[in-house]
């Protein structure tokens, strides 16, 4: 046995993995509320904080993908998703006119 203590371990990064999944969520929640408000009772555009949400996924699937921990199953559901944005957004669009 060693004396000198371990300052981190496989326990440390799953816990800072996991706070790191928590802020991200938060700030992407947050980004999408504050756009919501901003575009509905403000009626401003908030295409900037919504590229940033969308640039914040798009950087971790990017990581991801180079790490190859992505399979086929994500991928039909990314593509399912972007289908299903751009219809809600296509209908929204035609109902605002």
């Amino acid at each position: 046995m060693t004396a000198t203590p371990v300052m981190r371990d496989e326990r440390t990064r799953a816990i800072e993995n996991a706070s790191y999944r928590w802020a991200y969520l938060v700030l992407s929640y947050g980004l999408l509320l504050s756009t919501a408000y901003r575009s509905f009772a403000r009626g401003e555009a908030s295409w900037d904080l919504l590229g940033l949400v969308i640039l914040g996924g798009a950087v971790a699937n990017v990581y991801q993908a180079n790490q190859r921990v992505l399979n086929r199953r994500w991928a039909v559901s990314s593509i399912v998703a972007m289908v299903v944005a751009v219809v809600i957004g296509a209908a929204i669009v035609l109902l605002r006119r």
